[in-house]
């Protein structure tokens, strides 16, 4: 008996040998005679083959979540994608009808073959028939897929691209008529002598001001305390001593996607309630470059102790970080340098904490 890994072989069993060949792939194996030495360099060959496939990363589902509006929450679109199953989830705030989107742009560049967007409604993704076709396009060049939860769209099939373009246009179609509609009954009003609007705002009077400001401020609020446990500790961790745009990336390796604005601002709102220290506000020392980069490191390796030097050097390849020599391929020895320096200096401690904000 002739045993490799994932196969037990006996020379005697031919047919048996012939339907494995064909079960993995191996057509044109099954013209050569069977000798033994021939057959075990085939089916270790087989072997390797579904071994190197096993080890290929897993394809994802990645999320988008967007509301037009800082007072607007997604919660909502994210628990649906989280129940979805999605890896990570990007969210915006932005126009639907404006196309310029950082962070859809910046998922669009760096989603891999195989893995899938998916979003809530096609109106969160886009808000025209082109906008949407050029994401496809985009996406099916990368070879990923696209989804839709209150849609049938696969984007895999003829099928599912046809109805694609018939629900975009049939919700094009749709937004022109609301459009319309509201047009027309605010001409209406006009003409009866109303106008559009809450009076009380309309004419600036102090108290529905106040009432609008407030409503406004307790939604953003409510968004900020939901999250809050998921990204506070890595800020006090890394604040002053590092920059809002090192903390955005290290919390972005970690599937939450913020902007170093929006960071600032929701820190800022907890600092004014007294539910963070204000020191987290105060202004980041200016660093030399490679000072920055050993600094960023330092903040991945104390986000996650357990990530290795080759992961690390990954993840700052996909943030586009140049290395001290200015090459776009980091190696472990350069990631090693970075965290010695950022012991040495104190950012790290002995045990691989991160020391910056310790009194």
């Amino acid at each position: 008996m002739q045993v490799f890994q994932g196969f037990q072989v006996s020379p005697t069993s031919k047919k048996t040998v012939k339907r494995r060949l064909q079960t993995i792939g191996y057509p044109y194996l099954l013209s050569l005679e069977i000798r033994p030495p021939l057959l075990s360099q085939a089916l270790q060959m087989a072997a390797d083959t579904q071994n190197r496939a096993s080890r290929r990363p897993q394809a994802r589902q990645i999320g988008y979540a967007r509301v037009s509006t800082d007072e607007q929450a997604t919660q909502a679109q994210e628990m649906e994608l989280r129940a979805a199953g999605c890896d990570a989830i990007v969210e915006e705030h932005g126009s639907g009808a404006s196309r310029a989107r950082p962070a859809l742009s910046r998922l669009l560049r760096e989603i891999g073959a195989g893995d899938t967007l998916v979003v809530v409604r096609l109106d969160r993704l886009a808000r025209s028939v082109s906008h949407l076709l050029e994401v496809i396009e985009d996406l099916a060049a990368k070879g990923a897929h696209f989804r839709s939860l209150r849609d049938p769209i696969d984007t895999t099939t003829p099928q599912g691209m046809f109805s694609l373009q018939v629900l975009g246009a049939v919700a094009q179609l749709e937004r022109a008529l609301i459009s319309e509609r509201t047009k027309a009954g605010i001409r209406a009003a006009k003409a009866r002598g109303k106008l559009p609007g809450n009076p009380g705002v309309r004419e600036r009077r102090p108290e529905a001001l106040a009432k609008m400001t407030a409503a406004q401020k307790a939604a953003y609020g409510a968004r900020i305390q939901a999250t809050v446990n998921q990204w506070l500790p890595t800020v006090r961790r890394m604040r002053p001593d590092h920059n809002w745009d090192d903390i955005a990336r290290v919390l972005k390796q970690r599937g939450l996607v913020w902007t170093p604005e929006r960071l600032r601002r929701a820190v800022k709102w907890l600092v004014g309630e007294h539910m963070a220290d204000p020191a987290l506000l105060r202004k980041s020392p200016r660093r030399l470059p490679e000072d920055r980069l050993m600094t960023l490191v330092a903040g991945m390796h104390a986000s996650n102790p357990e990530l290795t030097l080759r992961e690390i050097g990954s993840q700052l390849e996909r943030l586009h970080e140049r290395t001290p020599r200015g090459g776009s391929k980091w190696s472990p020895s350069s990631v090693k340098n970075l965290i010695d320096r950022a012991r040495r200096s104190g950012l790290i401690g002995d045990d691989g904490t991160d020391t910056s904000s310790e009194g």
